[in-house]
């Protein structure tokens, strides 16, 4: 098979020439939507959820899945918020090759949206300004009895569970597991998504629903997945390319 090791890795070559395809569809694109998820972070030091050192192959009293769910939030806030501070806030992360590339695209009027699956705000750190976050992100955090917002630095420097003046406490803006997504935030997603002639798909397993599913609204010309690992898209893509977003991005 050409471009592939006796190992069953791609030469670099391959990657080289696949890039040059992705600046060829990206050159011919005028509605590019850019979908990901963690493995768009992992360059600037967040880790992600299902690779060997990923979050979810960590050891806790508990589950990671079942710690980050409504029902344990609901019943052990104060272990919820020891794990969420500790596991999935980073404060230092900075934009990486990818969040910077992403924001380039955008400003020259290529890039339509950046629809993310991450909660780290990365995106608009590094100047995104069209993001929709399936999942929330730890930048927002209301009461939940009078809705007052507080930024993310109260919630850090809070001990143990984060509580309002009122009394009541503060719950992040993510979506946790038995929690459903926004409807509004989906059904921006589809139309765009439904609206691109270039789909970008990178550092997403796309085994996370209904985010996942959201593919299937694709009808454009050419379907890029950027990806360390295989996916459930990867019959359908018309470019494959297997190495870490930032690097390819970057060679963009």
């Amino acid at each position: 098979m050409t471009g592939i090791s006796k190992k069953g890795e791609f030469e670099v070559g391959d990657i080289e020439e696949r890039i040059g395809r992705l600046k060829r569809m990206i050159a011919e694109s005028d509605k590019i939507v850019f979908f990901g998820g963690a493995g768009v972070s992992t360059e600037s030091g967040i880790p992600d959820f299902r690779s060997v050192d990923g979050l979810y192959n960590q050891k806790y009293k508990y589950p990671p899945e079942t710690i980050i769910s409504h029902s344990f939030y609901r019943r052990y806030p104060e272990e919820f918020f020891r794990f969420y501070k500790d596991k999935m806030i980073f404060t230092e992360a900075r934009p990486n090759a990818a969040h910077q590339k992403l924001a380039e695209l955008e400003k020259e009027g290529k890039l339509k949206a950046v629809i993310t699956q991450n909660i780290d705000g990365l995106h608009q750190m590094a100047g995104s300004q069209k993001v929709i976050e399936l999942h929330g992100s730890i930048h927002r955090n209301y009461c939940e009895k009078c809705h007052k917002f507080y930024d993310l630095q109260y919630i850090v420097q809070s001990e143990g569970m984060p509580v309002c003046s009122c009394g009541g406490t503060i719950k992040p803006d993510v979506v946790l597991y038995e929690e459903a997504l926004k409807e509004d935030d989906m059904e921006q997603a589809v139309r765009l998504i439904s609206d691109a002639d270039l789909l970008i798909i990178g550092g997403t397993s796309l085994v996370v629903y209904p985010a996942a599913g959201l593919i299937r609204y694709f009808r454009g010309r050419h379907l890029v997945v950027i990806n360390m690992s295989p996916t459930q898209t990867d019959s359908r893509a018309d470019l494959l390319i297997p190495e870490k977003i930032g690097k390819v991005l970057a060679a963009v």
